[in-house]
């Protein structure tokens, strides 16, 4: 509790960063909706896509940035200033400075998620998640994974400066398998296949379903699942004080 203070004093002296990281997800669902009219008028089935997929695509962005960006970012930047040589020092286990960084991040990506919920009800009256209580378990459990992947990258990033590199060639790839670019729909077979066991893809997609009023598929709760621990598993298994 004492180290999880005091991160969290230290991340929010960082207002910057915090602001850019629950600020740009709002700004570009406020930007897209104004610019294109497509996103906020009906569609063939009569829904609009500001209601459907736009919420949740900002949602996924937004945990991928705290995922690849902020998580590798702070670890990172305490070896190279030799902080966590001299926390090595002390009975602080690696598990639980990970596990504060994805407690704290975890916090930032609920709070920035509400206020994109908000926003978009505020601006274009869109729909808030049709089944709650799946929504949380979902977002909950697939930010806690998908934060995972950021802190094996923070094992393996030797500095500040190449963390980011690394971030940027993982957070690409997961947002394509998450059907960012491309929907999911309309994947090839092979390419949905790879989509689906990705932690990513199943993630965006029960994102959706909660959002839709769908309860999450078991499949899907199972990959997020599988992902924390065998990701979580390795960035404990690969952390190095220096």
């Amino acid at each position: 509790m004492k180290l999880l203070a005091v991160e969290t004093k230290l991340y929010l002296r960082d207002w910057y960063s915090l602001l850019i990281t629950v600020g740009l997800p709002v700004g570009l669902l406020l930007v897209l909706g104004l610019s294109i009219p497509a996103f906020t008028e009906p569609g063939e089935g009569g829904e609009r896509f500001v209601d459907t997929q736009l919420p949740t695509m900002m949602t996924m962005l937004t945990v991928l940035s705290l995922t690849c960006t902020a998580v590798p970012a702070a670890l990172s930047t305490y070896r190279e200033q030799g902080v966590l040589r001299r926390m090595s020092t002390t009975p602080v286990h690696p598990a639980r400075l990970l596990g504060t960084q994805l407690l704290i991040n975890l916090a930032v990506a609920v709070v920035s998620t509400l206020i994109l919920i908000v926003a978009g009800a505020l601006a274009y009256g869109s729909a808030a998640p049709r089944q709650w209580a799946g929504f949380v378990l979902v977002f909950l459990l697939g930010s806690a994974a998908m934060m995972a992947i950021g802190l094996v990258i923070a094992a393996l990033a030797r500095n500040a400066k190449t963390a980011p590199g690394i971030g940027s060639a993982v957070m690409f790839p997961l947002l394509f398998l998450a059907g960012m670019w491309v929907p999911r729909d309309i994947m090839p077979d092979a390419l949905r296949v790879v989509s689906d066991f990705s932690v990513s893809g199943p993630f965006a997609q029960a994102l959706r379903d909660t959002w839709a009023g769908h309860p999450p598929q078991l499949l899907h709760l199972a990959v997020i699942g599988a992902g924390l621990a065998i990701f979580g598993g390795l960035a404990v298994r690969l952390f190095r004080w220096e």
